[in-house]
């Protein structure tokens, strides 16, 4: 199987760049962020005729998650987990894809660490780590993919003296990772690439990506059973170039 995530930064200014990247990419199961279009305008027949069935929770012009899938989609969740408080945003859909237990998220930014939205920052991440467990165990195939809108470590972003005292790089954040690998989820893309200047995100401004000035942010969590069987990871540099690319590009990785 073929799993891919892509922040996509607005579906609507992107879709002839997902289609574009759906026909040469060829994923299984494709998750989503940031579309910023409204539930009831998910262009779900477009992807069907692409071969693709489609989940989404949409909040309009912000946010916005969804899961394509050419294997099956089964067992929906358009939040988090029954018996977890639920996000007022768009930020999360789980379903099961070909036996796979998939959830696409959008990690809210966090903004600034004396911000309000820090503090949501990490209890949405707590709310995370409750709704995975609540859906699925260690033992299962499970995959948790999309914008967590955190480098994991410090190899993970262009310049550790800029981005210190930040949000995506605090030791807060970096801890709610961690309680995601202790539950038993790995970090995919690192498990294939030992080697730093690998990102996934990169300002608009000030030519940031020619100057290779970027994040890692973007992440591909899975079991064991998921990390054992994986073959190949990519970040796909390609799809943040050329005309109205959005600022992330899409990691793979096939299992």
């Amino acid at each position: 199987m073929r799993l891919a995530t892509w922040n996509v930064n607005s579906l609507n200014a992107r879709l002839e760049r997902v289609d574009e990247w759906l026909g040469y990419a060829s994923p299984d199961v494709l998750c989503l962020q940031e579309t910023k279009m409204a539930t009831e305008n998910f262009p779900h027949a477009h992807f069907t005729e692409l071969g693709y069935e489609s989940v989404h929770v949409g909040q309009g012009q912000w946010n916005g998650v969804a899961i394509l899938s050419r294997v099956g989609i089964d067992e929906v969740h358009e939040n988090f987990a029954e018996g977890i408080e639920p996000d007022e945003e768009a930020r999360l859909v789980s379903a099961v894809c070909a036996g796979v237990k998939v959830t696409s998220v959008y990690v809210p930014n966090g903004r600034a660490v004396d911000d309000d939205h820090y503090v949501y920052k990490l209890d949405w991440l707590d709310r995370l780590r409750r709704h995975v467990d609540t859906i699925a165990s260690p033992s299962d195939d499970v995959v948790v993919a999309g914008d967590f809108n955190i480098a994991p470590a410090d190899m993970d972003v262009w310049d550790v003296a800029r981005t210190s005292g930040g949000t995506h790089v605090t030791a807060a954040e970096r801890n709610r990772l961690d309680e995601l690998a202790q539950w038993g989820l790995t970090d995919v893309f690192r498990a294939h690439h030992e080697d730093d200047g690998l990102y996934s995100w990169w300002d608009y401004r000030g030519g940031a990506f020619h100057k290779r000035e970027g994040m890692r942010i973007d992440l591909t969590l899975a079991t064991p059973s998921v990390v054992e069987a994986s073959t190949f990871a990519l970040i796909d540099r390609n799809a943040r170039k050329g005309t109205q690319p959005s600022d992330h590009a899409p990691v793979l990785i096939d299992f």
